[in-house]
C-alpha cells in the first residue's frame, strides 16, 4: 500500500486517448504541484489521435501548463482497424465540454515516420533521465508497444509504469470479458506484457513491473453527480453547481470557473452515458485512479501476476488473463491492483482540482479560455 503523507516529486510521461476520464486525470495531474509532466502523448482510442492531441493541448492551456509537449504517436492499432467511442465520450471525446485548442507545432506532432514523434520523445526522455520517469498509460497500449520495439531497455530505463486496462474477475465494459483499452489494441497489450515477461526473466527489479489498474478496482471509483457540486463549492464558484438526473439531457454548466465548467460539461455527458446503459446517473472515472497511483497520492494494494491477452478468438478478443499461481511457469510481469479507497480518492480529487480552479480564476479572470 502507498502511504506517503507528502508525495515526493515525480516526473510523468502520460499517454492517453482523451476521453472524459483521461481529461479528469490530466486536470488532476496538472493540479499536483509535485508532478512534472514531461510530455503528454496521444494514442487513438476514444477519438482519433489528432482529436486526442487537440483535447490535450486545450486542457493543458486551461490548466496553466501550455509548455508541456503534446505529441502524436500511432494513428491506428497495430493490426486491427481503429474503433472509437462517440457514444461514450462524445464526438470530440470530452462530452459537452468545449475549448479552443492552441495552435499545434507540425514538427512536434508529425507521427507519420517509422518511429512516431511521441514514441521517439518517450525513448529520448527515458534515455536522458534513466530511472527517473514514471510512465502513465490510460489508453490502448499502441504507443508503448512501439516504444518497447524501438528500445527494449525501456523497462529498465523507466522508474515505474502505471497502466489502466484489463478485466479479470469483473465483467468487461466493451464485450462481456474485455475492457476498452485492451480491446482496441489487444496485439499491443500482448506485446507489452510479453516484453515485461522477458525483462522479468532477465532480472528486472519487481518494483519496475507495471502496476495494472483493471476494471476490478477502477469501477470502484464510481463518481456521483454531487461531487461536481462539491468541486464547485471548493473552487469558490459564485453560484452552486448542480448536475441532476432530472435535468434535460445536454444541459450545460453555468459555473463561473472555467475549469469547473469544463469538467462539469464533460462529466454530465459521462453520467448520461452510464444511465443509458442502466448503470445509474454515475460515472466510472478509471483513469483518475491510475493517475493518482502514478502521482503517489492514492493508496492501493496489488498482487504480482503473469498477464496475457487474447488476440485470436473473435469471442474473447482483448480479454486479459492473470495467472496468480504460476501455472504457466513464467515470471510475473505486472502487479495487479487488488484494493483501493474511493472515498479518500474523491476527497483528494476535489481538494487538489479545486485549488487549481481557484488559481486559474485568479490568473485568467472568470470565464477565460472557453471557446
Amino acid at each position: 500500500m502507498h502511504t506517503d503523507a507528502a508525495p515526493a516529486p515525480v516526473k510523468i510521461l502520460f499517454d492517453n486517448d482523451t476521453g472524459i476520464d483521461d481529461a479528469l486525470a490530466l486536470a488532476y495531474l496538472a493540479a499536483c504541484e509535485h508532478v512534472e509532466l514531461v510530455a503528454v502523448t496521444s494514442t487513438p482510442g476514444n477519438v482519433d489521435a489528432e482529436q486526442v492531441a487537440a483535447n490535450n493541448r486545450a486542457l493543458l492551456a486551461l490548466c496553466g501548463r501550455p509548455e508541456v509537449p503534446v505529441l502524436i504517436g500511432a494513428r491506428a492499432p497495430l493490426r486491427i482497424p481503429l474503433v472509437t467511442t462517440p457514444e461514450t465520450h462524445g464526438p470530440q471525446g470530452v462530452g459537452y465540454a468545449e475549448l479552443d485548442a492552441p495552435m499545434s507545432s507540425g514538427a512536434e506532432e508529425d507521427g507519420t515516420t517509422a518511429v512516431p514523434a511521441a514514441v521517439g520523445h518517450w525513448i529520448r526522455a527515458a534515455r536522458e533521465n534513466p530511472g527517473e520517469l514514471t510512465a502513465l498509460i490510460t489508453a490502448p497500449l499502441t504507443n508503448f508497444a512501439l516504444a518497447l520495439r524501438a528500445e527494449p531497455e525501456l523497462p529498465r530505463l523507466l522508474r515505474r509504469v502505471v497502466i489502466m486496462g484489463g478485466a479479470f474477475y469483473h465483467q468487461g465494459n466493451t464485450t462481456p470479458t474485455a475492457e476498452w483499452n485492451t480491446h482496441v489494441d489487444p496485439h499491443a497489450a500482448r506485446e507489452v506484457f510479453a516484453a515485461y515477461t522477458a525483462a522479468a526473466e532477465a532480472g528486472l527489479e519487481p518494483e519496475k513491473l507495471p502496476v495494472l489498474c483493471s476494471l476490478d478496482t477502477t469501477e470502484r471509483f464510481e463518481m456521483q453527480p454531487e461531487l461536481v457540486g462539491e468541486l464547485a463549492a471548493a473552487a469558490e464558484c459564485a453560484a452552486p453547481e448542480h448536475v441532476l438526473a432530472t435535468d434535460p439531457e445536454g444541459t450545460r454548466s453555468a459555473a463561473s470557473n472555467p475549469l469547473v465548467r469544463y469538467l462539469s460539461d464533460a462529466l454530465r455527458f459521462y453520467f448520461e452515458f452510464h444511465r443509458k446503459y442502466d448503470q445509474g446517473f454515475i460515472a466510472h472515472v478509471h483513469d483518475y485512479f491510475a493517475a493518482g497511483i502514478a502521482a503517489g497520492t492514492l493508496e492501493y494494494r496489488a498482487r504480482p501476476a503473469s498477464i496475457d491477452v487474447e488476440t485470436e478468438s473473435p469471442l474473447l478478443l482483448g480479454t486479459t488473463v492473470a495467472d496468480y499461481r504460476g501455472l504457466w511457469g513464467s515470471a510475473a510481469n505486472a502487479h495487479v491492483v487488488s484494493w483501493n479507497d474511493p472515498a479518500a480518492g474523491f476527497d483528494e480529487l476535489v481538494t487538489r482540482t479545486a485549488a487549481l480552479a481557484r488559481r486559474i480564476d485568479g490568473d485568467q479572470g472568470r470565464g477565460a479560455g472557453i471557446g
